[in-house]
Parts: structure tokens; C-alpha cells; sequence
């Protein structure tokens, strides 16, 4: 097959991004990417709150790829079959737009789907209610809170959270994420 990950950020500047990874992301490709793209920032003299809003909504991402990636399927090209994903990170105009690319299971994608459906038609004090329901009755499994990275993002963007589906084989479809994030 000649599908890559890349196929689905086609349509992104790619050559000129911040932050570009493409690989198994583990936690050492965390710290290297969050240490980078802080220092970054910090030379762009961005202001402090759209600096915060762009290193949390970017941790959250990359917390989203370590935990809930699905295994790569077989015939893709990967060093691990684990946690593999691809992130990219662009400056906008007055914002930037991180986005991340991994595989999930056909079986997930509709739960999925109702959940970035839910938060993305839900207003901030909604988006507010659903977070504080979750961190108050829900259950802490070994990926952490369920949907509760979804919603910090919507929370810290202010914006609908974009994605789409392509499918890969007919057991696994590619997800790609995006987060616009900007002092509005």
C-alpha cells in the first residue's frame, strides 16, 4: 500500500512548520517536542497567555497520541506497531494550528465521532459542565480520563476541534486532528 500518514497533511505547510514529527512518540519525543516548541515561542515573543493556551492544547495533543493511538496496522511502515502518530505545528496569522495524524480501529470511529460531535456542538459552559462531570464520576483507567484531553483542547482553543476519518484497510482508519489555537 502507499498510504502514509502524510496523505492526510497534504493540504498543510509542512515545509514551514514549527514543529514537524513523524515516528513512535513516546516520552521522550514529548519533552524534546514541547522543550522545542517552548523555546520557539518564547524567541517569537508571543504573549504569555496565547504561549500557555499553545503548550497546553499541544501537550494534550501529544498526551492524546501517546495514550489513544491504536496499533499501527500490518503493512504499514513503522519502527514500532505502538503509539506511532504524526504531529505537526504551524503558525497562523495571530494563532497557530497543531495537528495530529494516528491510526484507530474501524470499531472506535463512531465513538469517536460522537464525542468530537458532542464537544464541538456543546457552548464553553457546556464544554465546562461535561469536563467537571467527568473528572468528578469517572473512573481513571491506565489511558487516563475519557475524553477529558478532548475537551481541554476545545476549553483552551475556544474553537471547534476539526477531524476526519480516511480509511486505511477494513479493520483501521487514519485520524486526523486539529486544534486551532489564538487570542481571540
Amino acid at each position: 500500500m502507499s498510504f502514509d500518514l502524510e496523505n492526510l497533511v497534504s493540504d498543510l505547510d509542512i515545509r514551514g512548520a514549527i514543529l514537524y514529527f513523524k515516528g513512535n512518540v513516546d516520552s521522550e519525543v514529548i519533552n524534546k517536542a514541547l522543550d522545542l516548541v517552548e523555546g520557539k515561542l518564547l524567541t517569537t515573543r508571543e504573549a504569555p497567555r496565547l504561549r500557555k493556551k499553545v503548550y497546553n492544547v499541544l501537550v494534550e495533543s501529544l498526551q492524546n497520541l501517546y495514550h489513544h493511538a491504536d496499533y499501527v496496522p500490518k503493512g504499514y511502515h513503522s519502527a514500532r506497531p505502538d503509539r506511532f502518530g504524526l504531529v505537526v505545528m504551524e503558525k497562523l496569522g495571530r494563532g497557530y494550528r497543531i495537528t495530529t495524524c494516528n491510526f484507530v480501529a474501524t470499531m472506535r470511529v463512531k465513538e469517536l465521532e460522537e464525542k468530537i460531535t458532542r464537544i464541538n456542538r456543546s457552548t464553553p459552559e457546556e464544554i465546562k459542565e461535561l469536563y467537571k462531570d467527568i473528572l468528578n464520576h469517572q473512573e481513571i483507567t491506565e489511558k487516563g480520563l475519557g475524553g477529558l484531553g478532548l475537551l481541554d483542547i476545545a476549553r483552551k482553543t475556544g474553537h471547534r476541534i476539526d477531524y476526519r476519518f480516511k480509511k486505511y484497510d477494513n479493520l483501521n482508519m487514519a485520524f486526523r486532528l486539529t486544534a486551532v489555537v489564538a487570542l481571540v
